[in-house]
């Protein structure tokens, strides 16, 4: 006689039994399947290879490869830093970016430029371009070496108007109360925008603008003392001058040029003043650290004054020059000077000059010390010839 196990009675089941069940019965499929590991993150990309020196005593030098100017190289490295080689002491030189080379003896075009990665051996440079046949430039005809973006912005697209300004903008002022009351004011911008906008490219053009106001007024309070007495006298000052130019280079020296300029100045009775001209430049001078400019323009000249007996109608030239030149301690030294001859009226000319001084203050902002000298042959009846100012203004540089 076999003996069956007696059924469970469902007050024996245990609650946690149950409440266990319960939970596997409600939970999704996935929660039963084994995790999958997670997966292995990607390799991370090798860097980029750096450029390469071998200099002639077999060092050799790793890191980047920046642009190039004549029979030397700018190299940057971490170890280095930014250094300038010059090309007779390297053996080899390999670039892994893309660089574009300017030679001296073509002009620089599309059809005669083409960016590729560089080789440097035996004293030849090796351009190896994707779709042609590489390029094999002489050391002695290696005019520039930049690099790929330079090329595109500089040479390559039509810069936008807003690309390539640079200038500052300045201004002072004299503020006197007392038994006399004086105030003198003085404002101006200069801009330039010169392209391509790196120094080491060959100039294409240039443009500028500057624009300078002078504003005084001194009174003088009545004088009691005198019969009857004298009322109060009141002096103005205010000389305007802004002018514009554009330069288009033919050549690395020469250029055509276009330009005009506005006048007033009420210290010479001359109310307003406008030249319209064109002619030719000559860059005689240019360094890292000065430059020289010599222009002569044929232009048209209408003179207005307070008098209208002195007004006239000029046909005239313009015979200018233009220096600046760096100093120690990043001092700046402009100087300029201009003689205009009238041809129909030889006893109406002018003439005028400036000299001035740049010294940095702090980051942007420098201080200006300006002396100015118009001299105008031919004024209105009781002005004086000459007009000198010096002026000192705050400035900033806006780029």
């Amino acid at each position: 006689m076999k003996f069956l196990p007696k059924p469970l009675r469902p007050s024996a089941l245990r609650p946690h039994v149950v409440l266990g069940a319960l939970l596997l019965a409600l939970s999704p499929p996935a929660a039963h399947a084994q995790a999958k590991p997670a997966a292995s993150a990607k390799p991370a990309l090798p860097p980029p290879p750096a450029d390469v020196i071998v200099f002639t005593n077999g060092d050799r030098l790793s890191g980047t490869l920046e642009r190039g100017i004549g029979n030397s190289v700018l190299f940057k490295s971490d170890v280095a830093g930014e250094i300038t080689v010059s090309l007779d002491k390297v053996k080899e030189l390999h670039s892994a970016g893309s660089f574009a080379v300017l030679r001296k003896d073509i002009p620089v075009s599309r059809r005669t430029v083409t960016p590729g990665t560089l080789i440097y051996e035996d004293g030849k440079l090796t351009v190896a371009v994707p779709i042609a046949a590489p390029e094999i430039v002489p050391e002695p005809q290696i005019a520039y070496i930049i690099d790929q973006p330079t090329y595109d912005m500089e040479l390559e697209k039509k810069p936008t108007p807003l690309y390539g300004w640079n200038g500052a903008v300045n201004g002072g002022a004299t503020i006197v109360r007392s038994t006399d009351n004086g105030s003198t004011y003085t404002a101006g911008i200069a801009l330039v925008r010169a392209i391509p906008a790196v120094p080491f490219l060959p100039a294409r053009n240039r443009t500028t603008f500057n624009l300078q106001e002078t504003y005084g007024k001194l009174t003088q309070p009545v004088i009691p003392q005198t019969t009857p007495p004298s009322p109060p006298s009141v002096a103005l000052t205010s000389i305007f001058h802004t002018d514009a130019e554009r330069d288009e280079y033919f050549s690395p020296q020469f250029y055509a040029l276009a330009q005009t300029s506005f006048d007033h100045n009420y210290s010479q009775g001359l109310n307003l003043q406008q030249v319209f001209g064109a002619g030719i430049g000559w860059t005689a001078l240019k360094t890292a650290h000065h430059q020289l400019d010599v222009k002569a323009t044929m232009q048209y000249d209408k003179q207005s004054f307070q008098t209208d007996a002195n007004d006239k109608d000029l046909v005239g030239s313009t015979l200018s020059e233009a220096f600046h030149r760096s100093l120690p301690r990043k001092l700046l030294f402009t100087e300029s000077a201009s003689y205009l001859p009238a041809w129909n009226v030889t006893s109406a000319y002018a003439a005028n000059a400036s000299v001035g001084l740049i010294m940095p203050v702090f980051k942007r902002l420098s201080l200006t010390l300006t002396t100015t000298d118009n001299f105008l042959n031919d004024p209105s009846a009781g002005f004086k010839k000459n007009s000198f100012q010096f002026v000192t203004a705050a400035a900033y540089t806006l780029k």
